[in-house]
């Protein structure tokens, strides 16, 4: 079992999700739920098209995600 980082963001439309180590693996849903199931899915297909073109699958890894407040 591999892992990732999946990124999901809220828009106005819906979610958006990506993989930063799949360049192109992109989803989105109406709901967060919608969104990761996409992905997943997705990250399924990505990895399909990697093995069958014989390429090397790229190497997790770990991403920190943080707030910062920027004063006006």
């Amino acid at each position: 079992m591999t892992q990732f980082s999946v990124i999901i963001e809220k828009d106005e439309e819906g979610y958006v999700a990506y993989v930063p180590v799949l360049q192109g693996c992109y989803a989105q849903g109406d709901t967060y739920e919608e969104a990761l199931a996409n992905i997943i899915d997705a990250i399924r297909l990505h990895l399909e098209d990697i093995t069958e073109s014989s390429q090397e699958l790229p190497k997790t890894h770990q991403i920190i995600l943080t707030t910062v407040e920027i004063s006006e």
